[in-house]
């Protein structure tokens, strides 16, 4: 009997435990497309998790790290959310590509409109940026989860020195080593190349149609021309015999 009670304590007990892990896990997080070298560029999901069974998310605000700005922050568009991008003059302006810039992109808020994160679901939201920092090895986004019911989730502490996770983690991208072309972003940005590269080949083929397309209407043109001038020789031609013989029998008359 003796055992069979202490079996069920040590089961509620890791119960208790699993359900007091739970929330702590399913919170916003961040993760790369491939890589996220130091000094390249990616493209960044952002992942909300919904955790109230009750109510559905309905808005997402993402603050950028204001101590590593980002020259370049491009959101992808979302079905049924609504994007503003809000940017802030920089005390110490960038320098990149040889352009010199001035404001940097410190929040991104995507707002439900006709959509929603419903209980059970999640839902990532993309977005592009660059240049990476070289002189760090983490960003931190500051991120504000809203229900429908007007609930606010701040997910804003930062990692601990320890390595324990806070109670409300804000998002880490980890960066990795900087790579040679200094573009990074993995499989998804040589993908995107891809793309590109066809795009350029497609339109390529289109120019090269459409020259053969002039030269045939500029030969069809010219041949077109040639016969008229032929049937016009042919018609004097046939006009100056006529005419000398004509000539001929008047004289003769």
């Amino acid at each position: 009997m003796n055992v069979s009670r202490i079996a069920i304590a040590t089961g509620v007990a890791a119960s208790t435990v699993l359900l007091l892990a739970g929330p702590a896990a399913a919170h916003v997080s961040v993760q790369p497309q491939g890589e996220a070298a130091k000094g390249g560029y990616a493209t960044l999901n952002f992942k909300v998790p919904n955790e109230r069974d009750q109510a559905s998310t309905v808005k997402l605000e993402v603050n950028f790290p204001a101590d590593h700005p980002l020259s370049s922050v491009t959101p992808e568009a979302v079905p049924g959310w609504k994007i503003d991008i809000t940017k802030s003059d920089l005390d110490k302006p960038l320098e990149v590509h040889g352009r010199k810039i001035t404001q940097a992109v410190t929040k991104v808020t995507w707002t439900a409109d006709g959509s929603e994160i419903a209980p059970g679901y999640f839902q990532q939201f993309p977005v592009s940026v660059g240049q990476l920092p070289e002189n760090a090895d983490q960003l931190i986004f500051k991120a504000i989860q809203t229900y429908d019911n007007k609930e606010v989730v701040r997910w804003i502490e930062e990692p601990t020195a320890n390595g324990e996770e806070p109670d409300s983690p804000a998002p880490v991208l980890k960066l990795s080593a900087a790579t040679d072309d200094h573009h990074g972003g993995g499989a998804a940005d040589k993908s995107g190349d891809d793309d590109h590269k066809a795009d350029e080949k497609e339109h390529d083929k289109a120019a090269s149609a459409e020259g053969e397309k002039k030269e045939t209407h500029a030969a069809s043109s010219s041949d077109t021309t040639a016969r008229t001038l032929g049937i016009i020789g042919i018609v004097v031609g046939i006009a100056g015999v006529a005419f000398g013989v004509l000539a001929g029998r008047r004289r003769t008359a």
